[in-house]
């Protein structure tokens, strides 16, 4: 199936794989595999598999021993990498086109393979723990895990990624393979490629490559926790913290909306976080940076994952100002749902996201990683109608937005200042 909006078609082979493919002018190539086999799946007590898996997958299948499929690729100049998420996991590489033949079976492999050996499931279980040891120290990762911890409650996405050392300690490479065995399959994962190489090739290839899957068997299913406080109902939360590390106090503020299935609402708050604090012409960053000189920075995102989103401030300053700043913000969000949006702004801060956007289409490996994500995660099709669903929006329909779900008085509060 062709898109009408870009080059990039999407095929399904007769095993279920999704392959999603767009022609580009350039020597390289990217191929990025997305599996739906996020910390999502996993249950409470196996949480920090699908982090440890992705580790584990490069140790190695029957055919390929430890280390050769890094020298494989890195022998053609090539790279490799991969990131697990709460809705995903990816691993990709870029090699030269004529490189792919050679090198595009070692990933298969790995993926659809992985031996997991024992012994390298104890050596690499202990690089994870230090990874884990190495976030505690980290006063950005122990604030935004404190964050998700008050939003979601028990949901999934309310527990970290990487696990904890208790529960980790307590896995067996078995259960891992189980994991691995019940979620590594054709329709859990999409394989994204761009770069010089025609459909025709890509698909052949990836067909060769990617055919021989494991039979399916069953693994402990997750929890099915919903979202601690559904999106617009959000109830006040505020915690203050202590740590050491940290040199300036931190404030953040975060609002939940709609997950993937509600784009027009989504693509709106996103829009709102640019308003707030994309640029130097931002509202927030001109007043409480430039012309009050309340923060010493301030930082607006927006976050979109499958089952809600996250549009969250942060801002560093003074600890005596936290108050101040706080209010500020909240006096702030109700003149946003009260009064409407001038037509300049808007146009301001949708040429902003667009081109943002537009920028983030540019190679092949932000091709393979937009289509690879919306397609995991919710259709291909999204990637390319996202830009329609921004322009489409009004001052009517972001102040509405505003009043929907980016409460004054209920949002989730984090402030961290030094120990």
């Amino acid at each position: 199936m062709n898109h009408s909006d870009s080059a990039a078609s999407v095929v399904r082979l007769p095993n279920g794989l999704t392959v999603i493919h767009q022609e580009m002018p350039t020597a390289a190539v990217v191929v990025d595999v997305w599996v739906k086999a996020g910390a999502k799946c996993e249950p409470a007590e196996w949480s920090g598999m699908a982090h440890f898996l992705e580790h584990m997958v490069f140790k190695g299948t029957a055919q390929i021993k430890p280390g050769e499929f890094d020298w494989a690729i890195e022998s053609q100049g090539g790279m490799t990498n991969a990131a697990t998420s709460h809705d995903y996991a990816h691993f990709y590489i870029t090699v030269a086109a004529e490189a792919l033949p050679q090198t595009l079976p070692y990933l298969a492999d790995l993926l659809l393979a992985a031996a997991i050996p024992d012994d390298e499931f104890d050596r690499e279980r202990q690089v994870v723990l230090e990874e884990i040891r190495q976030a505690h120290d980290d006063p950005d990762w122990v604030g935004y895990q404190v964050l998700c911890e008050l939003m979601y409650g028990e949901h999934a996405y309310g527990r970290a990624v990487l696990g904890t050392p208790e529960i980790l300690l307590a896995r067996s490479p078995e259960e891992m393979r189980r994991f691995h065995q019940a979620h590594y399959q054709p329709e859990n994962m999409v394989v994204a490629i761009a770069g010089g190489i025609s459909q025709a090739q890509a698909t052949e290839l990836i067909g060769q490559s990617f055919y021989h899957f494991a039979e399916p068997i069953e693994c402990p299913q997750p929890d099915a926790y919903p979202i601690a406080s559904s999106p617009g109902t959000q109830v006040h939360q505020h915690k203050i913290m202590h740590l050491p590390n940290l040199e300036q106090s931190r404030l953040t503020m975060a609002w939940m909306g709609p997950g993937i299935d509600q784009m027009d609402a989504s693509s709106g708050l996103d829009l709102i976080s640019v308003l707030l604090g994309g640029g130097q012409t931002s509202r927030l960053i001109r007043e409480l940076r430039e012309e009050k000189q309340l923060v010493q920075d301030l930082e607006s995102s927006f976050s979109l994952q499958q089952d809600c989103s996250v549009l969250s401030l942060s801002m560093w300053l003074e600890g005596e100002r936290v108050e101040m700043v706080e209010k500020v913000v909240r006096d702030r969000l109700k003149t946003l749902s009260t009064e409407p949006i001038s037509p300049p702004e808007l146009a301001r801060c949708k040429r902003l996201l667009l081109n943002d956007y537009a920028f983030s289409t540019e190679t092949p490996g932000q091709i393979t990683g937009l289509y690879g994500y919306y397609a995991t995660i919710a259709e291909p099709e999204l990637a390319t109608t996202y830009p329609h669903h921004v322009q489409a929006h009004t001052t009517e329909s972001l102040q509405q937005l505003a009043c929907d779900y980016l409460n004054s008085e209920r949002y989730t509060a984090v402030v961290l200042h030094p120990a």
